[in-house]
């Protein structure tokens, strides 16, 4: 399945260029959308050399897959003559923007076989794949890039990185002794309790700006692996945290999860559910809301910080806008804005918010006070950049007092975008 021309050298994830290396201009590929049945000739063998150990060994008496129920991923494959040489796909999702869920897509999985790398053909799939996903009513799109700079030229902007840290045992035995924490924690296979698992994640969807789901049947795969304990934190009967987690034994390391909690006693029940592992686990690994504070959990708390930012492999999450008009109904401030967004297909125009009533309404037209690109757009949607942040950019320009109105309309706040992909 990991078929690549053995001659060929090069590594990593790759677009750029529009010119041939010999200066000529390259042929167009032919873009077509791949059924999940014909990934396994076209879209994985291109993955697997990105992004995988290859060549592998083949093995005759290897038994053949089953045959795989179709998925709704948009798979876009660009094909030199008959051979895929670019991949792309796009993950229909949910998200939450400022209160609202939205359609999003998420893009995953991008690759080039190194002889077609600098031809433009992930500008082509991309762009394409925006379209498509625009068109078929995603609002937001998403991604975990290779290199940030390069998915900047396709109008995404940073999102504040999750953050992850190691905890040790130190302090936390104090939370055994503290009967003022309502509440209980059960133990599961998360293949018994997924069906409940899942529907804590529904109400993180609902109440934290930037988190981002799944479809259900995609989030099946859990079941089906069942390699994972989940702890559900619960208060009056309703789950108010939970934690994924693997033991690797005595003395190890415990792996945590995300620490996903609805408040202060979801958090404080699953940390004294860790005090109850204290002489089990040397430290307990955990991945947390980039928002988080776990220095002031409880006194005499012990961590380290191993929060990573480097590309390939870790880098933070980004975002862009498909839709303006999709964003009506957004939660924001009391204030009017009139804009106009630059050098982009799917964004461009004049348009005016209104938040008068606290749900933002938008409207074509209008005298605008100032210029944005896609990235100053998604920045102030997502509120992860201040209004004068995004003129010393280059993502746009604006007065003093139309970066106060818009600091009103799109007050700051912090995406955790949570789902990986």
């Amino acid at each position: 399945m990991d078929t690549i021309e053995p001659h060929l050298d090069a590594t990593g994830v790759a677009g750029g260029a529009d010119e041939s290396p010999s200066g000529d201009a390259p042929t167009p590929p032919t873009i077509r959308r791949v059924s999940r049945a014909e990934a396994a000739t076209t879209v994985e063998p291109l993955q697997a050399y990105a992004f995988g150990t290859t060549p592998t060994v083949p093995t005759s008496d290897e038994p053949a897959a089953p045959a795989e129920e179709e998925d709704d991923k948009v798979r876009l494959v660009a094909f030199d003559g008959a051979e895929p040489s670019a991949v792309v796909v796009g993950i229909p999702m949910r998200q939450n923007v400022r209160g609202v869920i939205l359609p999003m897509m998420g893009v995953s999985g991008v690759a080039t076989h190194p002889a077609a790398r600098r031809r433009g053909h992930i500008r082509t799939l991309l762009t394409q794949l925006h379209e498509t996903m625009r068109d078929a009513g995603h609002v937001v799109s998403t991604l975990y890039p290779f290199r940030p700079s390069f998915y900047e030229r396709f109008g995404y902007v940073g999102f504040p990185m999750p953050r992850r840290i190691r905890l040790f045992p130190d302090g936390l035995d104090r939370l055994l002794r503290a009967d003022a924490i309502p509440g209980e924690v059960t133990l599961h296979r998360i293949g018994e309790a997924l069906d409940e698992f899942r529907q804590a994640l529904e109400h993180l969807l609902l109440e934290r700006h930037g988190f981002s789901l799944y479809s259900p049947e995609a989030m099946a795969r859990y079941r089906s692996k069942d390699d994972r304990w989940v702890a559900l934190a619960r208060h009056d009967g309703e789950v108010v945290g939970v934690l994924l987690y693997r033991s690797h034994g005595l003395g190890k390391d415990f792996e945590g999860h995300q620490l996903l909690t609805r408040g202060p006693l979801g958090r404080m029940l699953l940390l004294r559910w860790l005090a109850r592992h204290h002489d089990q686990h040397a430290a307990f690994t955990l991945e947390l809301p980039p928002d988080e504070r776990p220095d002031l959990w409880y006194v005499d708390i012990r961590y380290t910080d191993e929060t990573k930012v480097a590309g390939p492999l870790h880098s933070a999450p980004m975002g862009r806008v498909l839709s303006v008009p999709g964003l009506a109904g957004l939660r924001v401030g009391a204030a009017r804005a009139t804009v106009e967004v630059v050098d982009d297909p799917f964004v461009a125009g004049t348009w005016t918010f209104d938040g008068s009533t606290g749900s933002l309404e938008v409207r074509s037209g209008g005298t605008p006070t100032a210029t944005l690109t896609s990235h100053g757009l998604a920045a102030l949607v997502y509120g992860v950049l201040d209004p004068t942040e995004i003129h010393l950019r280059g993502y746009g320009t604006m007065d003093a007092a139309t970066a106060q109105t818009l600091r009103t309309l799109f007050p700051a706040a912090t995406p955790y975008l949570y789902a990986s992909f």
